[in-house]
């Protein structure tokens, strides 16, 4: 294949794991703290379509990027009562809230299937960046949503290594119980980044239905979130990896469509599986290593807290 041609497809794999990235960037934030957050594909969709609503009767995207973000976190709140306070099991609150999340988002979105989105976030060139040769073209033609998760994946990896909260946060996870010895308020921080990981959930919901595909269509994630808590896994809980985790997956999602273009006929069930083959490849290769190596996961994580029990 051509230069170009390449180039196009790896752009467009950026586009298609910006979704993931940001989903994971958030699930990662709920594990570090000890909270598995199962419910992410549920507030994905909360998020898709209430941003897709709000930004369909204001006009405008922000609006509804902001309903999107505050959709995640009120289903991500639900999730912090039941784990934390309530300590009930996080797989199932996390299983019943990405069932709940998508049939309430299905609801809904009854009526706005198939209606046009006048408004959506469009590609914003960087001056000088984008004239780059190849590397332009690819990181740097795109909508500020994609360079926003960049400016997260900095931040996200600067908090958690070069800061004091960070440290508090990772030690929450690691070990509350002496986090709590130490003074660290491990329910509150729990609660926040439970919430903050729900809410980049539904920043990336908005995502799909305010850039990628601006429309709203029921289960329009069509598994993402399971594809981004998977990341999260193979990414060591470490936000770089993620960040190239997720555009490996995205590359991989629309390379058998260019593929089909070229004249290599595939099926179409076969491009539809093929990502998430993929992550379940990548799992067992991961799961394999950890028998060799220590994985970064929390010691705590699944693990709900109580002080008596210190």
């Amino acid at each position: 294949m051509e230069q170009s041609i390449w180039i196009a497809i790896l752009a467009s794999g950026i586009i298609a794991g910006t979704p993931i990235l940001l989903a994971a960037l958030g699930e990662m934030l709920s594990e570090l703290s000890g909270v598995l957050n199962l419910g992410v594909e549920g507030m994905m969709l909360a998020g898709a379509v209430c941003g897709f609503m709000v930004a369909l009767n204001t006009g405008d995207p922000w609006w509804g990027l902001l309903a999107a973000v505050i959709a995640g976190g009120l289903m991500a709140l639900i999730h912090a009562f039941l784990t934390i306070t309530l300590r009930a099991n996080q797989v199932v609150s996390g299983l019943a809230l990405t069932i709940f999340g998508t049939g309430l988002s299905g609801y809904i979105g009854k009526s706005l299937i198939g209606l046009p989105l006048p408004v959506n976030f469009r590609p914003v060139s960087i001056p000088v960046l984008s004239d780059i040769p190849v590397l332009g073209p690819i990181l740097f033609q795109h909508d500020v949503l994609v360079y926003l998760s960049y400016a997260l994946v900095a931040l996200l990896w600067f908090f958690l290594f070069r800061t004091k909260k960070g440290l508090e946060l990772r030690s929450v996870g690691e070990n509350p119980g002496a986090a709590d010895l130490a003074g660290i308020n491990v329910f509150r921080m729990r609660y926040v980044f439970v919430i903050a990981g729900g809410m980049l959930a539904g920043l990336a919901g908005a995502y799909l239905s305010l850039a990628y595909a601006p429309s709203w269509l029921e289960n329009m994630t069509a598994g993402r979130g399971w594809i981004a808590v998977a990341l999260v896994i193979f990414a060591t809980w470490h936000p770089g990896k993620a960040l190239l985790g997720s555009f490996l997956f995205g590359t991989i999602d629309v390379l058998g469509f260019h593929l089909q273009n070229f004249g290599i006929m595939i099926p179409s069930f076969f491009l539809k599986m093929l990502p998430y083959a993929i992550t379940i490849a990548v799992l067992i290769v991961v799961t394999r290593e950890t028998k060799t190596r220590r994985v970064a996961a929390p010691e705590a994580l699944g693990i709900p807290y109580n002080r008596e029990e210190r």
